[in-house]
């Protein structure tokens, strides 16, 4: 089948009709929706499923010849998207993955060693604020017990959202998956304006957290209560936006207060807390701690000022990710020297990678570097010869 017969196959799950943006939560009816689309796409290959406790998904190609539990080369991507997000953002990797075992097969190629094309859940963190969940509890660094503790923002439990998906929370844990995984490669779509070529390389992603601020205040009438009178933390919290935005501007990095919840939410009342993520990236690990810090400092002197308070609270830190010289130069040879880029977008190529695992990323241009939006976009022929790039590199990597 045609990348675009499988593109348009799924390119309607969980969109939006009146924004164009798609919404699937890890274990959604629209994530599963897209989801049962990628097992019927390699049951019609005869693709070999595998899962495990937590859902990710390796469908192998494997000849007859080889040995069921011999590594092999992985690529592939996530079926679940932020909330109102793009088209492209996950399910490129997976589509184009699916599109580039079509390719090989037709050209009679036979892999030396197993293909997989995997389907990693909750890569966004979109449901349970935490990213790359599945990939990070497959390798290990997502305990157990941390992990069945998350909850969604209507207060569903991990395990409940697994067992009404129809998976045992009795499974979660590291995964045996990984076992099998000599190499991994990922295909994206680029996520900014840095690639200009239809086809790049990832060299690195930047290290990245996302951190919970607490402004605690006192909730009082908003018409009666003098402004001198006020402990009102959307103050401290407000000056906390500006800050984050100029202390990341100084530091040529990034940092975005993206979500917010304000109690109690009336109108017509001062707030008793405000609640805030973060979401700050850097090229650097020092830079990114001292942008922290830089942020933080600033909103402590501003709560001392408004008599608030303030709490932060690291909810994941992803240190950076330096993909092996050696299969990341071997890949830009295939493709006859593309271009190398490090990218500020977290990835599960990076848990895979800190896990030990030879892993490569290749990017798909992004004309406009929107991304996260109903705007995001890739052009046909470019995500054509993303295609053509991923086959080529599975067929030597294979060989």
């Amino acid at each position: 089948m045609s990348f675009e017969s499988l593109w348009a196959d799924q390119s309607a799950i969980g969109r939006d009709p009146d924004t164009g943006g798609y919404t699937r939560g890890g274990w959604t009816p629209t994530e599963r929706e897209a989801t049962h689309w990628f097992l019927d796409q390699c049951a019609a290959r005869n693709l070999t499923v595998e899962s495990d406790g937590i859902g990710n998904l390796i469908a192998w190609w494997q000849p007859p010849e080889q040995s069921a539990l011999r590594p092999g080369v992985v690529t592939g991507s996530h079926l679940d998207s932020v909330i109102d997000g793009g088209a492209f953002d996950g399910p490129l990797g997976v589509v184009s993955a699916l599109a580039a075992v079509d390719r090989l097969r037709a050209e009679g190629f036979e892999p030396a060693v197993p293909i997989g094309v995997g389907a990693f859940v909750e890569e966004e963190g979109s449901r349970f604020g935490m990213p790359c969940l599945g990939s990070r509890v497959a390798a290990g660094v997502l305990p157990t017990e941390k992990a069945l503790a998350l909850k969604d923002r209507a207060g569903v439990g991990l395990a409940e959202a697994l067992e009404k998906a129809g998976i045992d929370p009795a499974g979660v844990g590291p995964s045996p998956l990984l076992k099998r995984m000599g190499t991994f490669v990922e295909l994206h779509v680029e996520q900014g304006r840095g690639l200009t070529a239809p086809v790049g390389v990832a060299s690195s992603i930047w290290p990245h957290g996302r951190y919970r601020f607490t402004f605690g205040g006192e909730a009082n009438h908003a018409g009666t209560t003098l402004m001198e009178d006020r402990h009102d933390p959307m103050l401290t919290y407000a000056m906390t936006a500006l800050a984050a935005n100029k202390q990341a501007r100084l530091a040529g990095a990034r940092a975005t207060f993206g979500r917010l919840s304000v109690e109690p939410n009336g109108t017509n009342a001062v707030p008793s807390r405000v609640t805030a993520w973060l979401d700050a990236r850097a090229a650097d690990t020092a830079t990114l701690e001292s942008l922290l810090a830089a942020i933080t400092k600033q909103a402590t002197e501003r709560a001392e000022r408004d008599g608030t308070t303030l709490e932060v609270t690291p909810e994941s830190v992803s240190p950076i990710v330096d993909f092996p010289a050696g299969l990341r130069d071997r890949l830009v040879n295939v493709l006859d020297g593309a271009p190398v880029l490090p990218t500020g977008a977290g990835h599960d190529a990076g848990v895979f990678s800190d896990a030990g695992i030879p892993t490569a990323m290749l990017f798909v241009r992004n004309p406009t570097g929107v991304s996260h939006s109903p705007a995001e976009f890739a052009e046909l022929d470019d995500c054509l010869a993303g295609v053509d790039a991923l086959a080529a590199v599975l067929k030597d990597l294979a060989t």
